[in-house]
């Protein structure tokens, strides 16, 4: 599965911007889709993730702020983000997994089978 993530950009601390992922190729066997992120000299963390029958988990740092949606006729996944900070500011990426089931197992990033190139977010303050 190809994935080609897009919407980032620099935006002002309390703005919003919304992440786009699109999925191509053998999507028949993706299942679950989630957001991950990466700031400089950090490691890659979970953000949310939401399975083909629209389970969804949050990661506590964005509950309440963002948003995970997808839509399975366009094969894509949107992130929508809210009252940004300046510690939001990483590369955002797209993943996808056959896994099924909403389980502790979509947080860890070794679970998704592939990934998209990643979109910058970058907060000001």
């Amino acid at each position: 599965v190809q994935l080609q993530a897009s919407g980032g950009g620099l935006v002002q601390a309390g703005g919003s911007l919304r992440l786009s992922c699109a999925a191509s190729g053998r999507t028949s066997s993706s299942r679950s889709m989630g957001w991950f992120r990466q700031a400089p000299g950090k490691e890659r963390d979970f953000l949310a993730a939401i399975t083909w029958t629209d389970g969804l988990l949050y990661a506590d740092s964005v509950k309440g702020r963002f948003t995970i949606s997808r839509d399975k006729a366009k094969n894509t996944v949107y992130l929508q983000m809210n009252s940004l900070k300046p510690e939001d500011t990483a590369v955002y990426y797209c993943a996808v997994t056959s896994r099924v089931r909403a389980s502790a197992t979509l947080y860890y990033a070794t679970s998704y089978d592939d990934w998209g190139q990643g979109t910058l977010v970058t907060v000001s303050s």
